[in-house]
């Protein structure tokens, strides 16, 4: 494999005719802009230019127009947009595609595949139908505007009738992933008060059963809030899940006998919508407010321009219900009436080559997935591939954490043909979207997320506040400004929202997203990890991702995960996790040659302490590697919260690493 120095040059260049295609050239053409450098200067720094300008370009509909872009008199962290203004993100991305005379009417909404294979299209007409006899339930049992209802529930069709029921009647949606246990779904249930909780009796993974309703229940027992009413939509045929009555009803007998007929509720632009737990594996999940008017903006603004969606588009990302990228996938493709591609089950079942097929046999266009993920894909293989026709892919999409450069190029090349773009983006449940986002249009190079996204204004900053972005040094992301889905605060209260995002930089004050960030000298930006992951070894600090992607470099490694433990004589010590590719011998003398690999990219005080050959790593559904849990197992200390893990087998791989 060729060196890292060799990654850094653009590998994708697109040709005049599909820059002049997209949407975002459009946009420019309509306003006069030049370049794509323009109308990112323009709209990072004409913020409320830009946020006036697209509700009307992108055709969102509102039933009272606002009185103004936003009040920031209270400054950027509590900024109110759009007031004055009503709308309901359900008539965006349901109701109006289902209207009598609507060419999307009669359109696939969502194209479902089940782990077994079966096939399900739902058209906007059912969905607004089914949307509606959800609503008309909740207003049967007494639920109000902002009140909050739960989602915990696998990835079948029915949960986005759930979500866009929710948001008709004005209720606050609590979406809780599928893969969580107990305690994880107890706190999401407790902490909002929800009353009302949608579930399963369970879902298909790996050709098991994986129920969902006796966790629901152990959840409800341990939360400290009586739940009044479950709904239970039965995925397995003949199914028998406990049921406790005067609570419990299954789909059919509640949903399935509401009026279909429902007037969608006009909701004040600042109204809650979501409330989105973050998925960190220790402290208290954050309870993440985002608003109809935020929500709504944000997921449309991405999906149309950065990932330049069609009406005749089939989308697919890798998600669950239960993380930002389920809810942002449907209000971004259901606003302009695209299709969404949903899938049940796990990425290799029967076989490694499960999406490859998926894409072949439904069409997609716009797929998304995680670098980990691929990562675990590429190592089955380049022959599960081959064979399948991906031709219809127009764009690819990433996001979750850094990527090292052979596997980006393994997603350019083998997956999109070495002619399809990699969106890879970057932002967080907290904006619900990207500070970071390439656009179709423009060159890349491997592993970049391009830069600032349109309309957000964010800078790399040192530990003092002073930019460092035009100097090309390594900092801390950061946005100088709100922008419409920035998280109206925290569900347990303002201290904790402003301690978490505006307590290091207050003068002037600014949001710290966490993330360590460099624009290169071609203006090419990176993510380098997480900056609390990073890892501080003799005074000098470096991104585990940056050791990682050392590592993978190597021909012999396929997946890596670098953590810092305690080090009497450096303080902090990198110790290192590996996964080889298939039929790689395990030796001393690759451990040697790894760890010197390491100190030649990086110094001396960074060569691994221990290099550790594992199977696999833990990891979220989503594919991210869980670091803090590798770094906690290795020191012995209490792991607390695993739920969130999609593999719990995995740690019991790091404990007896070799």
């Amino acid at each position: 494999m060729e060196s890292l120095e060799e990654f850094d040059e653009v590998v994708y260049e697109p040709d005049e005719a599909f820059v002049e295609s997209t949407n975002v050239h459009a946009f420019m053409q309509e306003y006069g802009i030049d370049d794509h450098e323009e109308l990112i200067e323009r709209s990072t720094t004409e913020v409320e230019w830009f946020w006036d300008e697209l509700p009307e370009y992108l055709g969102i509909e509102w039933y009272d127009d606002y009185d103004a872009v936003r009040n920031d008199a209270d400054g950027p962290q509590f900024a109110d947009w759009y007031p004055g203004g009503e709308l309901n993100v359900a008539h965006n991305t349901v109701d109006r595609h289902a209207a009598r005379g609507s060419e999307r009417r009669n359109e696939a909404a969502c194209i479902w595949e089940g782990e077994g294979g079966e096939v399900r299209n739902v058209t906007y007409h059912e969905l607004k139908r089914t949307s509606n006899q959800v609503a008309d339930y909740l207003d049967s049992v007494g639920v109000e505007a902002g009140d909050t209802v739960a989602l915990y529930m696998p990835m079948v069709p029915e949960v986005i009738s759930i979500l866009y029921g929710c948001f008709k009647i004005g209720a606050v949606a609590v979406p809780i992933f599928s893969g969580f246990g107990v305690d994880a779904t107890a706190t999401r249930i407790e902490d909002p008060e929800a009353d009302v909780l949608f579930t399963a009796d369970g879902f298909y993974r790996r050709g098991d059963r994986v129920t969902l309703k006796d966790t629901a229940d152990e959840a409800i027992a341990e939360a400290d809030h009586d739940v009044t009413d479950v709904v239970v939509y039965r995925r397995f045929e003949e199914s028998d899940p406990p049921m406790t009555d005067g609570r419990d009803g299954f789909w059919s007998e509640t949903v399935g006998a509401a009026d279909d007929d429902f007037d969608t509720r006009a909701m004040d632009a600042a109204d809650e919508s979501m409330l989105l737990y973050s998925s960190g594996t220790t402290g208290r999940p954050k309870g993440i407010v985002h608003t109809h008017a935020g929500a709504q903006m944000q997921a449309a603004k991405e999906v149309y321009f950065g990932f330049d969606l069609r009406p005749s588009d089939r989308f697919f990302w890798v998600s669950d219900i239960g993380w930002m990228m389920g809810p942002w996938t449907l209000i971004g493709v259901h606003t302009f009436g695209g299709t969404m591609v949903m899938y049940e089950g796990a990425p290799d079942h029967p076989e490694p080559d499960r999406f490859w097929r998926l894409i072949d046999r439904h069409d997609v266009t716009q797929f998304g997935i995680s670098p980990t993920a691929i990562r675990a894909l590429r190592k089955q293989g380049d022959e599960w591939v081959e064979g399948h026709d991906l031709s219809s892919l127009r764009l690819l999409g990433s996001t979750g954490e850094p990527w090292d450069p052979e596997s980006w190029m393994w997603f350019y090349e083998e997956v999109g043909g070495g002619e399809t773009p990699v969106i890879n983006i970057s932002g967080g449940t907290e904006i619900f979207g990207c500070f970071l986002m390439p656009l179709p249009g423009q060159p890349l190079k491997p592993c970049t997320l391009g830069g600032p996204g349109l309309g957000m204004d964010i800078d790399v900053v040192d530990e003092t506040g002073i930019s460092v972005r035009e100097d090309n040094e390594r900092g801390y992301l950061v946005a100088r400004d709100s922008c419409p889905s920035m998280t109206k605060s925290l569900w347990s209260g303002d201290d904790r929202y402003l301690h978490e995002y505006w307590s290091s930089f207050e003068t002037p004050p600014m949001w710290d997203h966490g993330d360590w960030a460099q624009k290169d000298d071609d203006g090419f930006w990176y993510l380098h990890g997480r900056a609390d992951d990073a890892l501080n070894v003799a005074g000098r600090k470096v991104g585990p991702a940056e050791i990682e992607g050392a590592l993978i470099e190597h021909e012999a490694v396929n997946q890596a995960a670098a953590v810092g433990v305690p080090d009497d004589t450096t303080g902090t010590a990198t110790v290192t996790y590996v996964v080889l590719e298939p039929g790689v011998e395990e030796t001393d003398d690759l451990r040697e040659e790894l760890r010197g690999k390491v100190g030649e990219e990086h110094g001396k005080p960074f060569r691994p302490r221990e290099v550790l050959f594992v199977d696999e790593f833990p990891k979220t559904q989503s594919g991210k590697i869980i670091r803090r849990a590798i770094a906690t197992t290795y020191t012995g200390g209490e792991l607390g919260d695993m739920s969130s893990i999609e593999n719990p087998g995995a740690l019991e791989e790091v404990a007896n690493a070799r």
